[in-house]
């Protein structure tokens, strides 16, 4: 085959743009109103919107976002804050914004979600929040912060040494050891379809098949979700995806309806995706970091 040739049997790049956004719902659903076909790229981590005049079309929607705004709305934040700051160990005033650094709670990143022009900051682990925003940050502030002690390692070790020897203690430990078995209750006349991500009441998974043991409702009930009066329910077992597997996964446009949670599975939002995907890159570099603290054991072993 030719150079001419394979150049062209090679799959060429869609054309387009990609454009990075805040992370707050409300910009990012006017984008898609403006953009209904833009998608998410996790690869790129940005949104990809297709077609040659992408990018003109992208910088003049940016250019209407930006004449929307107040141009004083940072100033007045500003002094807002300095006339009412907020004092707290996770907030820092840097000249140009507010910054918020927390142990990881999925609370405090649903509530930074929802103020306008917020953004993680992956390079320094923490939230940036413009000063435009600071009223929207004050009505959430309580939460964020509680959120944050909560999640702190002192606090997580107090609670995990008030529960011991308790009921609910042992009903954690009953909880835990049933997801341990990999198993999920799925109608039997209405099973989800395998090797495709799924939304459920323990979050995304893939499930692996079926061998039609009944679910009894007692424990349907206790520790995955209210069984439906009159539906019969099998066991399925089920997997954790790999972060590819994830990556590609096709989200819903819209969230699950009440029936759809009813069931027990739903096509996953992105916002769940999402979710699974961190947890996904956690769980590969905790092994990664095992597999390197495994060789250098070897390595040091060998040496001696």
């Amino acid at each position: 085959m030719d150079d001419a040739t394979k150049k062209t049997s090679e799959p060429q790049p869609p054309e387009g743009a990609t454009t990075d956004l805040p992370h707050d719902r409300i910009t990012v659903a006017r984008f898609r109103e403006a953009f209904p076909r833009a998608r998410w790229s996790d690869r790129l981590n940005a949104w990809f919107v297709p077609g040659r005049t992408a990018e003109k079309r992208i910088g003049r929607w940016l250019a209407e976002m930006e004449a929307e705004a107040d141009r004083f709305a940072d100033e007045k934040g500003r002094d807002a804050f300095a006339f009412e700051p907020i004092e707290s160990r996770y907030l820092d005033a840097a000249p140009a914004s507010l910054q918020i650094r927390t142990p990881y709670s999925r609370t405090v990143v649903e509530e930074i979600r929802e103020i306008p022009q917020a953004r993680w900051d992956a390079a320094r682990r923490l939230w940036i929040v413009p000063y435009r925003s600071f009223e929207q940050l004050r009505l959430r502030w309580p939460a964020i912060e509680a959120a944050a002690e909560r999640n702190e390692p002192e606090a997580r070790r107090a609670r995990r040494e008030a529960m011991r020897g308790t009921e609910k203690e042992e009903a954690s430990k009953a909880r835990l050891k049933e997801r341990r078995r990999h198993r999920y209750p799925v109608p039997a006349d209405d099973a989800p379809p395998l090797d495709r991500a799924i939304g459920t009441h323990v979050g995304i998974v893939f499930f692996t098949g079926t061998d039609g043991e009944i679910a009894d409702r007692a424990t349907v009930s206790a520790f995955y979700f209210g069984a439906a009066d009159g539906e019969e329910y099998v066991w399925a077992s089920w997997r954790r995806g790999t972060l590819e597997e994830l990556v590609t996964t096709w989200p819903a446009r819209i969230p699950p309806e009440p029936a759809e949670l009813a069931r027990g599975w739903w096509v996953p939002t992105l916002d769940e995706l999402r979710t699974a995907r961190r947890e996904a890159k956690s769980r590969r570099r905790a092994k990664e970091r095992s597999h390197e603290a495994a060789g250098k054991l070897l390595r040091s072993d060998a040496g001696g």
